[in-house]
């Protein structure tokens, strides 16, 4: 008789264990101690507490840049107004019906507009890149020719095109410039045209 009882229980022990096992996990689930569903929720909650500073921190960030840049497309429109000043100036000293008096009248009045165009951006930390006789830099200059130059070392920017400028550091348009290099020799050159 015992045997058997001691049969029974084994049959039942397996038969739990076997349903323990096929119990679906949300089941498991409940039976969590009440100290590791409160574990399990703080961390819930830690989680998301982290992911909205984290949001907030995103936000903040991008208001400030926004702040900060915002006025960065109205710049780059501005810029023109200093390119087309300095077309008028180049425009009025090439021609030749105007007066020399006149000339340098009208000159010294898109002189003085320039100034204080490049006052405006200075107070508005727009500045100029200077170009002239550096190593080209491709953060800040977009090479649009090459020029043989013996006495400069090549890759020196010789020749600015259009004047680069930044916005509080960071680039609102590069330099356009014209870079050195060293002169082929004539056989070269002629290698080069016979190939062609």
């Amino acid at each position: 008789m015992e045997k058997e009882n001691e049969n029974t229980s084994e049959t039942n022990n397996k038969e739990k264990t076997l349903n323990d096992e096929n119990k679906p996990k949300s089941e498991k689930k409940e039976e969590l101690t009440p100290e590791d569903k409160l574990q399990e929720t703080e961390d819930k909650l830690i989680r998301s507490y982290a992911e909205l500073e984290n949001q907030r921190r995103r936000y903040e960030k991008e208001k400030d840049e926004a702040y900060e840049f915002g006025g960065m497309a109205l710049a780059k429109e501005c810029l023109n107004l200093t390119d087309n000043l300095e077309r008028s100036k180049l425009s009025i000293i090439n021609d030749e019906s105007l007066e020399k008096n006149n000339k340098e009248k009208i000159i010294e009045h898109l002189d003085i507009i320039y100034k204080d165009i490049l006052s405006i951006f200075k107070k508005n930390q727009i500045e100029e890149i200077s170009s002239l006789g550096e190593k080209l830099d491709p953060n800040k200059h977009q090479a649009m020719l090459e020029i043989e130059d013996a006495e400069k070392e090549q890759g020196t920017v010789i020749q600015e095109i259009q004047k680069g400028f930044t916005l509080k550091g960071r680039l609102l348009r590069p330099s356009l410039v014209g870079v050195s290099k060293k002169p082929q020799k004539n056989e070269e050159k002629q290698q080069k045209k016979d190939k062609n």
